[in-house]
């Protein structure tokens, strides 16, 4: 691929390159305010999507639901996010990262909104679906207006900077789950989560008067004959790194959908925890998520981005293990072990937006990194509905044993892939 210069701060933007945060520091103001958006974007994201997993036995015992059908409405939402994450790609290259980021904040807001109105189960498939069109796309599409703010040096850490929002999205989603289901009939507390899902719309707002393109990128990407150009990504010389990038987000995250999905219901059932109790369960592995997130940005900025991917690939497949095979009763060690699950199995998507984002030319990146991330995510969607169907036969915790095959397979699909640690993006 061709290189550029690297981007220059703006007049009165020039940065600290010591520290801890100089990461932060070396975006520059604008670059922060997209930080901030992407952020916010990522967290909103997270938390409209854990409305379906907390809420997973209550809306299954409501329309008297097999494991099967439940866990088909986790995987048509990251099955149509696929669509949902080529078209924001293609939309990013096109029209600019922050129009199409507001774009799928919007959609992902709405349908959440409108799941809590649903009347049966079919509807509620159809809204779940919906929402995943801008679920899909918000992801790449923030993680590459940062990445294109980010320096060489910096952008492992920056970027899981942005991922850590998924963390705390997951996190205010067990607050509001906790509270919700505690003070209301599950009939009821189910709905009005979904309905909470209408925050992102604040976001929106703050977006449009805050945050633009990089300048530098945004030249680049108007200027070019190829921009959002579908094609380009399967073409002699990028075919390959499609290819191998697609099954490594499939191998990555259907071990992650699988943990996601099926824990709320694992502590519930196979563990008899109360709500309030799986919640405090829950404090644990999101805690050990959001350092993973931090952890992770900083060691693929260290180790490189692909033995960043290995090294908590093989560790989240070993913790797995550990944590499906704890024997009856002892639940203290459920929570102990809740911190390194959630730590590996978060620490693995640290390196992604860098890597994803260097791996194309600014023209596609969008695109590339729509297509990749979403159609691993499509794929790896299956996971969940495999538990779903295994766990009348080996119940849930034996079922969840399935995701380890996840993690190996994204170890295979680095080897078609290169290093691109200090890579300049082009």
């Amino acid at each position: 691929m061709s290189t550029t210069q690297t981007p220059r701060p703006a007049k009165g933007e020039l940065p600290d390159d010591t520290g801890a945060f100089a990461w932060l520091r070396a975006l520059g103001p604008r670059g922060r305010r997209a930080f901030g958006g992407a952020f916010g974007g990522y967290a909103l994201d997270s938390y409209d999507f854990f409305t379906l997993p907390l809420s997973m036995v209550a809306i299954s015992a409501y329309f008297s639901l097999s494991s099967g059908q439940t866990g088909l409405l986790t995987t048509v939402t990251l099955v149509v996010s696929a669509v949902g994450g080529v078209l924001a790609g293609i939309l990013a290259d096109r029209i600019g990262r922050v129009k199409a980021l507001m774009i799928t904040v919007i959609t992902y807001a709405l349908f959440t909104v409108l799941c809590g109105f649903a009347p049966n189960y079919e509807t509620l498939l159809v809204f779940r679906a919906l929402q995943g069109l801008g679920f899909g796309g918000e992801w790449a599409v923030g993680a590459i207006l940062v990445a294109e703010y980010a320096s060489a040096k910096h952008r492992g850490r920056t970027l899981g900077g942005i991922q850590s929002a998924w963390a705390v999205g997951w996190a205010l989603a067990v607050i509001v789950y906790t509270l919700v289901f505690h003070f209301l009939d599950p009939d009821t507390a189910w709905r009005v989560m979904f309905w909470t899902g209408a925050l992102p719309a604040l976001l929106v707002i703050w977006v449009r008067r805050n945050v633009e393109d990089a300048p530098h990128a945004a030249e680049i990407r108007r200027s070019s004959g190829e921009r959002g150009s579908f094609t380009a990504i399967f073409r002699s010389g990028m075919l390959r790194i499609t290819l191998f990038a697609t099954l490594l987000s499939t191998g990555v995250q259907g071990g992650y959908y699988t943990l996601a999905t099926w824990v709320p219901t694992y502590l519930k059932n196979d563990r008899g925890l109360t709500v309030v109790g799986t919640g405090g369960y829950l404090t644990f592995l999101i805690s050990g998520a959001f350092i993973g997130y931090l952890t992770g940005g900083y060691l693929t900025d260290r180790l490189g981005r692909k033995r960043n991917i290995v090294i908590f690939a093989v560790l989240s497949a070993v913790c797995i293990l550990a944590y499906t095979n704890i024997p009856s009763g002892a639940n203290g060690l459920v929570l102990v072990l809740g911190f390194p699950l959630g730590f590996c199995m978060s620490a693995i998507f640290s390196g992604f937006g860098s890597f994803l984002a260097e791996l194309y030319p600014t023209a596609v990146r969008g695109t590339g990194q729509g297509f990749t991330y979403n159609t691993g995510r499509a794929v790896g969607a299956f996971f969940p509905t495999l538990v779903g169907f295994l766990a009348g036969s080996w119940g849930v915790g034996g079922a969840l044993v399935f995701g380890a095959v996840g993690y190996g397979i994204a170890v295979l699909a680095l080897l078609g892939l290169p290093e691109t640690r200090g890579r300049e993006l082009s």
